[in-house]
């Protein structure tokens, strides 16, 4: 007997150790296709990133930089720069990863956007173990390769904003949570509610996350009793001291943050300011009419503060001078609102829950490799030149609403568009390109009014590369500053290209551009153009990447996990969507800040694709009926 106790442990343990390497080659496999995934999208927008939130972006490096200059003590000295309630529009977290990755790797963005596709590389993984823990191994690769080849990962990932990174820490709780779920252990839930602080420190949104994740504490731990096998590994606390070992240890990251700002700006500020604010703005999404007389943008703000008050010195700044005052009003002012509006603004919540679960229409990886050459002309001759007064002969109009004409005092094309949404209004002549080679087209543009959007088409309507100009909010038309827009682009084979202007949801409409000379250089061989092959994959499966396939699915994963009563596995995929329904949703919300959705959305996507296969492999494999012979 005991030798055959000795066999069935050591073949449980030889099952044990292939099921750990199988799961281990899987995560690998998973890491290294999202982060090739996202180095591809990083070759391809590296050269635009800095367009994307350029004020918030540059706000998070002004920071990282006083940082660096003034160390830790400037951090918590009430004399210093940082000192400024104007650098409490965001958490310090992020600043203080830039200010580590520029001393690491200089000042650099690249080096920034590495760690955050390292980062967001190992999310793919977490989402594999996680769904991996909580239901069948298969459900949680599949998740893991959804994570991984998503373009709306890879997108965000490139950016230099903290909201793909900040989720990082909120999917390593949760996989720690699930793991916790069946041995619980004080310092495990501990330790998830750490990680939620963490993320904290990098986005403000998580900020409740953890009295939701205390309060599934219980639904997680009512069968532990029944779990007779983890028994020995059970810290046999009694389920109330579990919540509060979630909530004390997001209390033991947070507070250090708290006490800081306590100590330096002699006010109670949690996290940091900016709460009223998104507030005001949220209900100005969804009132179109403007009946409330609320605005809708941080500028319309800071002008409405100035007029009310009678300060002047508001318009410019939200949150200096009488930051913290300023923001309480706003948070009073929205909170009446709401009061006033109740099942108006609980519509709006709706409304805006529902947004949560679409995929954004994120940049798919190209198909062709991207300009690999440095975008500096200097010393460069054009080899085609098209002047304000050639364009307006030999240009192509598309619409009859639009107006062409050349302003001879200014020597500009004087560009106005329709009143259409996206619409093409006008098209250089064409110019014959060379294939597999880096060009680039300069075109000084000033925009008195509105948004349009300048594509680089060739004759066959491939677009090889666009970029969107637009007038500057509460500029005037004559102060707008005239920029040198560069579109590079590498054509696949010798053809002709032309410049294409486009409408692009101008508000207001009929967008007015004033173009200069355009010139198109010629920057030398294109490079990497092996990478062809793995972007004709990634580009082709990207396209999958929709709210329309996406959704359906997960609806469906949703539904077999409640039809198998997998209880532990619906809280835990779960709670963070119905955070950010219930939470998120009261405030303004923009796509890059519910990421941490998708990656749930994708766990029961993950689920159906996995259930389907398997009864395919059923169906497919199943005994053929076998006839009867006769005895003779």
């Amino acid at each position: 007997m005991r030798q055959d106790a000795n066999i069935a442990g050591h073949s449980a343990s030889s099952i044990t150790s292939s099921l750990s390497r199988t799961r281990l080659a899987i995560a690998v496999a998973i890491f290294l296709l999202a982060f090739g995934v996202r180095v591809l999208s990083w070759h391809d927008t590296r050269l635009e990133v800095g367009k994307v939130q350029t004020a918030v972006t540059a706000d998070y490096k002004r920071i990282a930089q006083l940082l660096n200059e003034g160390g830790i003590r400037s951090f918590l000295g009430s004399s210093s720069p940082l000192a400024d309630l104007n650098n409490l529009g965001h958490p310090p977290g992020y600043s203080i990863l830039l200010a580590l990755t520029y001393k690491l790797f200089g000042q650099s963005d690249n080096g920034v956007q590495f760690v955050q596709i390292f980062a967001d590389a190992l999310a793919a993984v977490l989402i594999f173990l996680i769904v991996a823990e909580l239901l069948p191994p298969s459900a949680g690769a599949i998740a893991g390769l959804l994570a991984a080849l998503s373009p709306q990962f890879a997108w965000n990932a490139v950016l230099l904003l903290p909201d793909s990174i900040c989720v990082l820490p909120i999917l390593i709780a949760l996989y720690l949570l699930a793991r916790a779920s069946k041995t619980p252990r004080l310092v495990t839930f501990a330790i998830v509610g750490a990680l939620i602080g963490v993320s904290c420190w990098l986005r403000a949104n998580a900020m409740l996350l953890t009295l939701f994740v205390a309060a599934a504490v219980p639904l997680l731990l009512m069968n532990r009793k029944s779990a007779s096998a983890n028994r020995g590994k059970d810290d046999g606390a009694p389920v109330w001291k579990f919540m509060l070992a979630v909530v004390f240890g997001t209390l033991l990251i947070v507070l250090p943050l708290t006490i800081r700002n306590a100590v330096v700006f002699h006010r109670f500020i949690p996290l940091s300011l900016g709460a009223g604010q998104t507030l005001l703005e949220g209900i100005a999404d969804y009132d179109k009419d403007g009946l409330l007389g609320v605005p809708s943008t941080d500028m319309g703000i800071m002008k409405q503060e100035a007029e009310i008050y009678q300060r002047p010195d508001y318009y410019g700044t939200l949150f200096k001078p009488d930051g913290v005052e300023r923001e309480r009003a706003r948070l009073s002012r929205g909170f009446a609102i709401i009061g006033a509006h109740p099942f108006w603004f609980a519509g709006v919540m709706a409304r805006r829950a529902s947004s949560m679960v679409r995929l954004e229409r994120s940049r798919l990886v190209a198909v062709e490799p991207p300009i690999s050459h440095s975008l500096a002309t200097d010393g460069l001759n054009p080899v085609w030149t098209g002047t304000p007064s050639e364009l307006s002969f030999s240009g192509i109009g598309f619409s009859p609403q639009a107006k062409v004409t050349h302003e001879p005092l200014t020597d500009t094309l004087n560009l106005i568009g329709d009143d259409s949404k996206y619409g093409k209004q006008f098209s250089s002549n064409v110019v014959q390109v060379k294939g597999n080679t880096d060009y680039v087209f300069i075109i000084p543009t000033k925009t008195a009014s509105g948004r349009m959007r300048i594509s680089v088409i060739s004759t066959n309507d491939s677009i090889y590369s666009s970029t969107i100009v637009e007038a500057l909010e509460n500029t005037k038309p004559a102060d707008q500053p005239v920029a040198l827009v560069a579109i590079p682009f590498v054509p696949g084979k010798n053809e002709r290209v032309q410049l294409v202007f486009s409408n692009e949801a101008s508000n207001p409409p009929r967008p007015i551009v004033h173009v200069g000379n355009i010139k198109l250089y010629e920057l030398g061989p294109a490079r990497f153009l092996w990478t062809r092959y793995p972007r004709f994959i990634v580009h082709a499966i990207q396209k999958l990447f929709v709210t329309a396939v996406m959704l359906p699915l997960a609806i469906i994963g949703l539904l077999i996990v409640i039809f198998r009563k997998q209880s532990t596995a619906l809280v835990i995929l779960l709670l963070v969507p119905i955070y950010f329904f219930t939470v998120q949703s009261i405030v303004h919300t923009e796509y890059r800040y519910v990421l941490a959705v998708d990656y749930l959305l994708f766990a029961f996507a993950g689920a159906a694709i996995s259930c389907g296969i398997q009864l395919l492999a059923q169906r497919n494999t199943r005994p053929a009926a076998t006839k009867s012979v006769p005895s003779a």
